[in-house]
């Protein structure tokens, strides 16, 4: 099922979301229902990454592919991930700057700095446990998706005077002055 897409301003994509209790009655059938449903919407939204609090649950979720990227990023082709509890274990000081973009802040691109390599502890689709190092671009779209689980936006990251010129465009945004291809959660 395509679900809508909360955009800037909605209060859950500043939220600091919860760990997915998988022992609870049920979890990992909804949890895999979830999963099924956020990869159709990220699909039909032509996005490489996606995180529950952008559906409006406030857990710890994401997903991320970049598969569609292999053509220009070859150690992509077969990058499909599903990221359950993500904790972060270590992070490179050696820093890589990208334009990044998101579905929850249409039409706003902005270069953002972020460590080039890190390694996680998570759990995945066959609910599994795994320790996993991501470099280069792999590792930024783990990041930019494991930040929406902290209430953190890729504009949070860019330098100030960016942001300061982004503004009026995230003004217009929380407004509700936004066109997708795609349908979003009205605040």
């Amino acid at each position: 099922m395509i679900l809508p897409i909360y955009v800037y301003g909605a209060e859950v994509l500043r939220q600091k979301a919860v760990d997915v209790d998988l022992s609870e009655p049920g979890i990992k059938e909804d949890i895999a229902k979830l999963v099924s449903d956020m990869w159709e919407t990220m699909e039909k939204a032509d996005g490489v990454g996606f995180a529950a609090p952008q559906i409006g649950r406030s857990i710890r979720l994401l997903i991320v592919d970049g598969s569609m990227l292999s053509e220009d990023v070859p150690e992509l082709e077969n990058f499909k991930r599903t990221i359950i509890n993500p904790v972060l274990l270590e992070e490179s000081k050696e820093m890589s700057e990208y334009s990044e973009g998101c579905l929850s802040i249409p039409d706003i691109h902005a270069d953002v700095q972020r460590p080039k390599k890190i390694k996680i502890k998570y759990v995945n689709d066959s609910f599994q446990e795994v320790t996993e190092e991501f470099d280069n671009f792999a590792c930024r779209m783990v990041q930019h998706e494991m930040d929406h689980l902290d209430g953190i936006l890729f504009t949070d990251r860019t330098a100030p005077i960016r942001k300061k010129m982004l503004q009026s465009k995230l003004n217009g945004i929380k407004a509700g002055k936004v066109r997708t291809s795609y349908k979003v959660a009205r605040l």
